[in-house]
């Protein structure tokens, strides 16, 4: 919260479990009682994992869907009527780098979840645009410092198998964080991502675009991106839909 303040914002924090329906249906509803309107909505819920994807069990892939995934469905579903009601809003998806480009190994559960909640923000800037509601992916890479991403990762429940993983893969399990600070400039600040979407908040509706990549480590994805953006682009275009492409889709 404190980090927050040099943004110069009247911040007020309100209790909501992105795992309960329930408590993201009271959040919002707490927050239109006091204000009367919901202008953004930002999903930056998430969870870290690092070990060898086979040593998860399914149960702990389930809770870390539940979380990165799941989590953005319930808020869009306490949060979207009000905003199509208005006909107007914004929905801000922290993304990572990982899901396209570069990305090491044993950290596959995060990253596949990151994935699936990257596929299912372009498909919601689609489907609420004509309700005058804009939406907005940033794409963090990794930062190993500034933030506890890396420290409060869950490891995997089945340590039985990890014996021959480590005879393979000796001390590259480790973690991942160590071998990508490396890559990662001294100046990196976490902050850089804050930043991002408070630039994207001050934007007029509709010039938004549809990624912004903050990525030190240069992993890749910006460029890949640009290459399926323009290739989705394109069909939209094919099969007349382009009013359902947000700005920058064209690229």
């Amino acid at each position: 919260m404190d980090d927050l303040r040099r943004y110069a914002a009247d911040l007020h924090a309100v209790e909501l479990d992105v795992t309960s329906q329930e408590s993201a249906d009271a959040a919002i509803a707490h927050i239109l009682a006091a204000h009367g309107r919901l202008d953004a909505v930002v999903h930056n819920a998430g969870h870290m994992t690092t070990g060898p994807t086979e040593d998860f069990t399914p149960d702990q892939l389930a809770d870390l869907y539940d979380i990165n995934v799941l989590g953005t469905q319930r808020v869009n579903r306490a949060a979207l009527p009000h905003l199509r009601a208005q006909g107007a809003g914004l929905l801000v998806w922290l993304s990572s780098s990982s899901t396209r480009g570069g990305c090491p190994p044993f950290v596959g559960p995060c990253f596949t979840a990151k994935a699936t909640m990257d596929a299912l923000a372009a498909s919601y800037a689609t489907e609420v645009l004509r309700f005058g509601i804009d939406s907005a992916i940033v794409v963090p890479g990794a930062f190993t410092s500034g933030t506890n991403h890396f420290l409060h990762a869950s490891a995997p429940a089945d340590t039985d198998r990890a014996a021959a993983y480590d005879e393979r893969y000796g001390a590259l399990l480790a973690g991942p964080d160590k071998r990508l600070a490396a890559l990662i400039p001294l100046d990196a600040d976490a902050a850089q991502v804050a930043d991002a979407v408070v630039r994207l908040l001050a934007m007029p509706a509709g010039t938004r675009p549809l990624r912004t990549h903050i990525d030190p480590s240069r992993a890749g994805n910006e460029v890949v991106s640009a290459v399926a953006d323009r290739v989705r682009a394109d069909f939209f275009r094919r099969v007349g839909l382009d009013d359902l492409l947000t700005a920058g889709s064209s690229l």
